[in-house]
């Protein structure tokens, strides 16, 4: 019944953002009506105009509602010959809770499960029904904590809150839609905005409560001890998860590179780091509820669990992935189907975990090189160029540049640790060195005889004219020739950089630009159009090219270039931006210019604030 009173609420609450629109539209009918009896025919239409809009945004919200396609998420179709006990099982469910079992079974890449259905009119006629399955929760679970997941998502099904759920699905989406369209100080739009949030409390309120009910399935068919351990076990698994992209992934990701098996280095990773994931679980997130919560808080529904009748249920602590005939090439090829590898390298994992890292280190060498050639003069700088200075003894003069706190003498010293990365790099260059993957803990540098390799002390030899000779002995003595390590990019781009602002129309040493404000520097936009468009402008630039080619099609301003930002006005933003070698760059907002998002000048403020500082 709940379902049903939360289709029957999602109707009347859509119809009522609908009456609302009418409502407004016959105000401004009459708002029009005494205008044009008090004004002309032009002042009502440019004063009426915006309210004319903010309705058409309405209509527009609704019809694509309405025609939007309940299609299935991406994921691997897994047949019964594949998993021949996981459809067992599914079946074996479904009986129970009293619900037909699903059409499909798709196995989806998140730290998740959940159920859909290719429902018609809004939801209020069943079709097709597909149960998802998190790849990562058949690596990481036991079978009847699987059991217990998988129960919760067939209660939906019998509690019809899937196919009557799309009438609230779609009343989102023409609410959410509609106020889209409708620009941040057009007055019809806050009226929208206020029945908006109505609608989400009424919705998610109504979906708190399913889930409370579909928990009823996971305590009675795999008892309180699998069905609240494998509630405990998600934050964890999601944190694990994130753990895995951010440390083993993103690096290379980003390097243009990608692992050959994604899914089964995750495996890797959980039976590696099994007692520190099971210490996870133990710790259940507390907070307190919200009302814009779509799920209760995980500690009220595990005290709710404990509150209800179990079943006739067996422990099965088999891991969940026996269910599957072959783990391994589900993931392979689910990751085929999820991942736009585009033209990425695709290596195993020991080369991708090695060529990840050295890229990322070949990086933070390309950066301090830069500094030296610009320092120097040097058109081609490398480690040798760095090494010249510490014999001139103008290290501490350079390095000052990265430690603005310090003496010349203190600097020079603490560019060991710098000095460490350039030996270290030239030691990967001569191939005499690599990374070394591990699951359990982060990547070793080792030497080719696979013994860990630290070069800290010969970093600090170094960096002192007295003891360089020393120091270029024992490099010597590991084959590591500094000629080597030179500068791969020389001049620093946008590759990876994330955006944190962007204004439209500035003007540029007096002509006007969009302004794109990377965390790594500024894409000069030119010739970007009218004042009035430039946030819409500025999301579709953004929508439509990476960051990186936007970098290369426009004039790219790397912050490393900048010697120090003179700020004369901070509303509208007016600055003189001074780079290396003397060359100035006019910035200037203007009264129409306009912010993607409110946070965009002071972010840019934030970036001269640091130039400045160092």
């Amino acid at each position: 019944m709940a379902a049903t009173y939360r289709a029957l609420a999602s109707v009347v609450m859509l119809i009522g953002f609908y009456v609302v629109a009418l409502l407004q539209l016959a105000a401004v009918a009459a708002l029009g009506v005494w205008l044009y009896g008090h004004t002309n025919g032009l002042v009502t239409g440019k004063l009426l105009l915006p309210l004319v809009v903010a309705l058409g945004a309405v209509a527009v919200g609704l019809w694509r509602a309405i025609r939007t396609k309940n299609e299935p998420a991406p994921g691997l179709v897994l047949d019964e010959r594949e998993a021949p006990q996981l459809w067992a099982t599914v079946r074996e469910l479904a009986d129970a809770v009293g619900t037909r079992a699903p059409d499909e079974i798709r196995l989806v890449p998140e730290v998740n499960a959940a159920v859909g259905e290719q429902s018609r009119l809004l939801g209020l006629i069943g079709g097709r029904r597909t149960l998802y399955v998190g790849l990562p929760l058949l690596q990481a679970m036991r079978v009847d904590q699987l059991r217990s997941v998988l129960a919760h998502e067939l209660g939906h099904y019998s509690g019809k809150h899937t196919r009557l759920g799309g009438v609230a699905y779609r009343g989102r989406l023409a609410i959410e839609g509609t106020i889209e369209r409708i620009k941040p100080r057009n007055p019809i739009g806050l009226v929208f905005k206020g029945y908006a949030k109505l609608y989400l409390m009424v919705d998610n309120a109504a979906s708190r409560r399913q889930e409370l009910e579909a928990d009823r399935a996971s305590v009675q068919l795999a008892g309180h001890e699998a069905a609240t351990s494998a509630l405990r076990s998600l934050p964890a698994l999601d944190a694990a998860w994130n753990f895995f992209t951010d440390r083993y992934v993103d690096s290379g990701w980003q390097a243009g590179l990608a692992p050959d098996d994604l899914f089964g280095g995750f495996g890797q990773l959980l039976n590696a780091r099994r007692e520190q994931i099971d210490k996870l679980q133990q710790d259940v997130p507390d907070r307190e509820p919200s009302r814009w919560d779509t799920h209760p808080p995980i500690g009220i529904r595990i005290e709710a669990m404990a509150q209800l009748p179990a079943g006739a249920a067996f422990a099965d602590d088999r891991p969940a992935h026996v269910l599957v005939s072959d783990v391994l090439d589900a993931g392979r090829r689910l990751q085929s189907l999820v991942l736009d590898l585009g033209n990425r390298q695709v290596l195993p994992w020991p080369e991708f975990t090695h060529a990840a890292i050295a890229a990322g280190m070949q990086r933070q060498a390309d950066g301090i090189y830069r500094a030296a050639g610009r320092f120097t003069g040097s058109a081609e700088p490398g480690l040798t160029t760095v090494l010249d200075l510490v014999r001139a003894g103008r290290l501490g003069e350079f390095a000052e540049q990265f430690f603005s706190d310090a003496t010349r003498r203190e600097a020079a010293a603490r560019f060991a640790g710098p000095m460490e990365l350039l030996l270290d790099n030239a030691a990967v260059r001569a191939q005499r060195a690599r990374w070394q993957l591990s699951w359990s803990g982060p990547a070793q540098f080792v030497g080719t005889d696979g013994e860990p390799l630290d070069l800290a002390e010969i970093a600090k030899l170094a960096v002192s004219a007295e003891t360089l000779d020393e120091a270029l002995v024992r490099l010597a003595e590991l084959g590591v020739d500094p000629a080597t390590a030179t500068v791969v990019q020389g001049r620093a781009t946008a590759d990876n950089a994330g955006v944190i602002g962007a204004i439209g129309n500035v003007k540029v040493d007096g002509v006007q630009h969009d302004l794109l404000i990377l965390d790594r520097g500024l894409i000069l936009v030119g010739g970007p159009g009218k004042a009035g468009d430039g946030e819409k402008r500025l999301k579709n630039l953004l929508e439509s090219t990476p960051v990186a080619t936007l970098a290369t099609r426009h004039q790219f301003l790397p912050y490393e270039e900048l010697v120090s930002v003179n700020v004369t006005r901070q509303i509208p933003l007016k600055a003189e931006l001074t780079l290396h070698g003397g060359r100035t760059v006019a910035l200037q907002e203007l009264y129409g210019s306009e912010l993607l998002e409110r946070h965009s000048r002071d972010n840019l403020l934030r970036v001269f604030e640091r130039i400045n500082e160092d």
